[in-house]
């Protein structure tokens, strides 16, 4: 097996961490998109030590809480990369989009898929998600993250708040659907979430900015805060936090910016690293 390595050798004593933040795709999640089989074994040790866990994701509230679905209590939900954070079913914060500025987003996709690019707009609402594009294939990508999504006919006239507007792009996100949204840059944030995703939120959003909320409110500072990411869309929130880990597999800029590597998602990197900077009883036979 490998152990976890990185740019510091990590303390051969028991860590005090107060709150743990994973990011789910390419992080806690394998590749399939399956979560470690001892999780929740692992998330009952934390709770009886008092550690708070939370899951930080561009996938939308509703998914992330059915993912976590009987192990939530008191957990805090990191969601749409940062817009929309839930305790309890309580809205912690958010920092939703313009209108205008969503709009004027899916038309500017509308003229992309026009143009001739394979890529769709997904409006990402407090209640739900909502998509004009109605094909399987895309529908498939859209459900791995929003659990709550309906198609409609007009994404610039739906009666919910926008958290932010996620990008889906068949090729390879960076390189097409990306440039094409230069104008935005200038006032917003167009974010590189994965090889085909990009998430576009207002400036002030990101997955860092919540979590310092989060540790303001709760009174953990970034010595009591362990962070796991992958991709780029996980810079800010490295930054919050002393115990920065990357995954192995993690995107070069992630690596670079991270203290720490922590082996692979695939090779179970979040739970093997918990479980050594905080000392918790090996679940892997349990």
């Amino acid at each position: 097996m490998h152990s976890s390595v990185g740019h510091q050798n990590l303390p051969s004593e028991p860590v005090d961490i107060r709150l743990i933040v994973a990011d789910m795709d390419g992080t806690l999640l394998d590749d399939a998109g399956n979560p470690p089989p001892r999780l929740r074994r692992v998330l009952a040790l934390l709770r009886r030590r008092g550690v708070l866990f939370s899951p930080a994701s561009g996938r939308q509230y509703a998914t992330l809480a059915r993912l976590f679905s009987g192990v939530d209590d008191g957990m805090i939900f990191i969601a749409e990369n940062g817009t929309h954070v839930v305790r309890d079913g309580r809205e912690l914060g958010s920092d939703p989009l313009d209108p205008a500025v969503a709009a004027r987003l899916v038309k500017k996709v509308r003229g992309l898929a026009d143009g001739g690019i394979d890529v769709g707009a997904v409006v990402c609402g407090k209640h739900r998600a909502y998509t004009e594009r109605a094909d399987e294939a895309f529908l498939a990508q859209v459900a791995k993250y929003y659990v709550a999504h309906e198609s409609v006919e007009d994404a610039t006239a739906v009666d919910d708040e926008i958290n932010k507007i996620a990008l889906f792009d068949f090729g390879p996100a960076a390189l097409t659907t990306a440039p094409a949204l230069a104008e935005f840059t200038e006032t917003h944030q167009v974010v590189v979430s994965s090889e085909h995703w990009i998430d576009v939120m207002n400036r002030t959003a990101n997955k860092g900015a919540a979590l310092r909320r989060v540790q303001q409110d709760l009174g953990i500072t970034p010595a009591q805060t362990l962070v796991f990411g992958d991709y780029l869309n996980d810079l800010e929130m490295l930054d919050a936090a002393d115990w920065s880990f990357a995954m192995a597999n993690a995107h070069a800029d992630v690596l670079d910016r991270a203290r720490y590597t922590a082996p692979s998602n695939n090779d179970d990197g979040v739970l093997r690293t918990i479980e050594r900077l905080l000392r918790l009883p090996a679940t892997h036979n349990g």
